[in-house]
């Protein structure tokens, strides 16, 4: 299985770099502001070291207790198209223990269709509620997006539930909806 580091706030800088290649603006906080995550006990970042220090993929997660919240995962793009991707997946399932739940765009084009289908064949189910995620910062807009979660589909209670932790704790805010 493949190793997940845990990270800390000095190596950050290299995994923002990732994160601005691989996320449309509106889906990730500004530097600071994603910086700043790290004072929360509830989130870490773990990332599977390349040859010569440097980054092959990075996951971000929010450990709920009795569910994980996956808001970034990327891979470097010298390392794409390895199955590295599926190997972290795989890692983070065996380190949670626990569903785990993550946002996708609707699949409304061909990479977005691409995208579910991976999460689907890495044990992740598409879940067809109405779901927003509310602005990541100031001058940032909302985005439609649907919850995957990992183990199973989820009822509509159980996503109701989901979107009001992720709110709160994620994206300190009320209801959007």
């Amino acid at each position: 299985m493949l190793e997940l580091r845990k990270i800390g706030v000095e190596s950050f800088d290299a995994v923002f770099d990732i994160m601005e290649k691989s996320f449309p603006d509106d889906e990730y906080r500004d530097y600071e502001g994603q910086r700043a995550l790290f004072s929360n006990p509830e989130y870490s970042i773990y990332v599977v070291d390349g040859e010569g220090g440097d980054i092959k993929a990075f996951i971000s997660v929010w450990d709920f207790g009795g569910f994980a919240y996956v808001e970034h995962f990327a891979v470097n793009p010298e390392y794409r198209n390895g199955g590295i991707g599926a190997q972290v997946l795989e890692s983070l399932h065996e380190l949670m223990g626990k569903q785990i739940c993550l946002e996708v765009e609707l699949p409304e084009n061909e990479l977005a269709r691409r995208r579910i289908g991976f999460y689907t064949r890495n044990g992740f189910n598409l879940n067809e509620y109405d779901y927003i995620q509310p602005p990541m910062a100031e001058g940032k807009n909302p985005v439609p997006l649907l919850i995957m979660t990992s183990k199973e589909t989820i009822d509509e209670e159980r996503f109701k539930f989901l979107r009001s932790v992720l709110y709160d704790k994620v994206y300190r805010c009320a209801s959007i909806e």
